[in-house]
């Protein structure tokens, strides 16, 4: 029975996608190209097709295959495996943000038309941007509340960064690799001293997003090397205490998360800077 069903959820899936792409292929574009010069017809439909169809068919198939896991990294828009959780802080916001800041890290502007419109321009001419927006992902029910980041060779292309999700310190007695620690949605006053769970990745250069074809960085795939400069970097100028290691989910063995390879170690630390 349980086959069965599986067989009919992957019939369900190939079905919404056949319908995706006659979607994309003979509607969109044929409409649009009855109307516009064909470059701007191809422009419309990438546009319609990469971030509003394709998204939502992904988060529509992921229902029906009723994904359960107890997470060992973050979830993109589209409801897929994003970046891997390596890091957790404990301390104040204002104390993450000097932090960074003595390390000489530099905290990411907010998403936005006019930050997503430098960042396009700056990764085109590959001029600087050091507070350059990072694109959001999800853990505790919400997209990241900080990110930081250091390029690499003054270029927007490259670039060490790290996004944190804060959690009240109430759950710092909880096992991680429970799933009451990962579908909490607490989040606690800025004020306060509070859990700051981050996923931290180098960015290598262009992409495309392998399901949605969004325009988005490449990413090196060794998340535990970067993992290790952060520490080494935050150890360096002794704005955190002594480093003591975690495993994060439980149902997801060592190995790969989406391209990522992780030995699924969290490095948690406090923050010491005044």
């Amino acid at each position: 029975m349980r086959l069965l069903t599986r067989l009919f959820q992957r019939f369900l899936v190939f079905c919404v996608g056949v319908v995706s792409v006659w979607l994309i292929v003979f509607v969109v574009f044929d409409t649009a190209d009855h109307r516009l010069p064909w470059v701007l017809a191809v422009c419309l439909t990438y546009g319609l097709a990469a971030y509003v169809i394709l998204p939502n068919v992904v988060r529509m198939c992921l229902k029906v295959l009723h994904r359960r896991l107890i997470p060992r990294y973050t979830i993109t828009g589209d409801g897929l495996p994003g970046d891997p959780v390596n890091f957790v802080l404990i301390g104040t916001l204002q104390q993450l943000r000097k932090a960074f800041e003595t390390a000489g890290w530099s905290t990411a502007d907010r998403l936005g038309i006019a930050s997503s419109w430098r960042m396009i321009r700056a990764f085109l001419v590959n001029s600087a941007y050091p507070t350059a927006p990072f694109s959001t992902l999800y853990l505790f029910g919400r997209g990241q509340d900080i990110g930081f980041q250091e390029p690499i060779d003054g270029s927007p292309r490259k670039r060490h960064h790290i996004r944190f999700w804060t959690l009240s310190l109430a759950h710092s007695e909880d096992d991680m690799s429970a799933a009451s620690f990962w579908l909490n949605t607490d989040k606690p006053s800025p004020e306060e001293r509070a859990l700051w769970v981050g996923a931290g990745t180098r960015d290598t250069g262009f992409s495309l997003t392998w399901l949605t074809f969004q325009v988005t960085h490449a990413t090196d795939s060794d998340t535990n090397a970067e993992r290790d400069y952060i520490v080494n970097e935050l150890a360096a100028r002794r704005v955190i205490g002594d480093v003591a290691w975690h495993k994060s989910g439980s149902v997801l063995q060592t190995g790969k998360v989406n391209h990522y390879i992780t030995d699924g170690e969290i490095a948690f630390a406090s923050l010491t800077v005044s």
